[in-house]
């Protein structure tokens, strides 16, 4: 009996989510976070919670550009938030790690203002997506309560 089609394809997925994962340095393949796991959970322990990465050390900025910004935020925010973090992220610098406000000088994919707030993320701010999506997530919980909550600011507002 051949396994069914849709196993052999979850199963590839998972390994290649694997992959990704062992190539930005978490220890081991990704996990459900926590049956708690809302945005305070997360936001107040930044370095425990299962399935972020925790400080700058923990993954090289040559593994985090070998993945694309945006699969990199799905493993790294929750997965109940990320539809509202990838739209305001989508909406602020369209997962240009390099994006540049031409009139405020705002920076990186998050579009934080002064761009060196990143650093409180990580010292590979400039470049490394990991730490960028980190600091986003961060201040979407910290300001908003969770990227849900940026993202009604940010429909009303245009900017967040």
């Amino acid at each position: 009996m051949s396994i069914p089609r849709t196993s052999r394809l979850a199963t590839i997925l998972a390994e290649l989510l694997c992959a990704a994962t062992a190539s930005v340095g978490l220890a081991g393949c990704w996990e459900a976070p926590p049956a708690r796991a809302d945005c305070h959970t997360i936001c107040d322990n930044p370095a425990a919670p299962v399935g972020l990465l925790s400080g700058s050390a923990s993954g090289s900025a040559l593994g985090s550009a070998a993945l694309a910004p945006r699969a990199l935020a799905r493993i790294l925010v929750p997965p109940n938030q990320f539809p509202s973090f990838n739209n305001v992220i989508s909406n602020e610098s369209s997962w240009n790690v390099f994006a540049i406000n031409p009139s405020s000088g705002a920076y990186g994919l998050g579009q934080a203002l002064p761009a060196q707030k990143m650093a409180a993320a990580g010292a590979d701010w400039m470049f490394n997506p990991a730490t960028q999506i980190r600091w986003a997530y961060a201040y979407m919980c910290e300001r908003y309560g969770s990227p849900d909550g940026a993202w009604a600011f940010w429909q009303v507002h245009h900017w967040y």
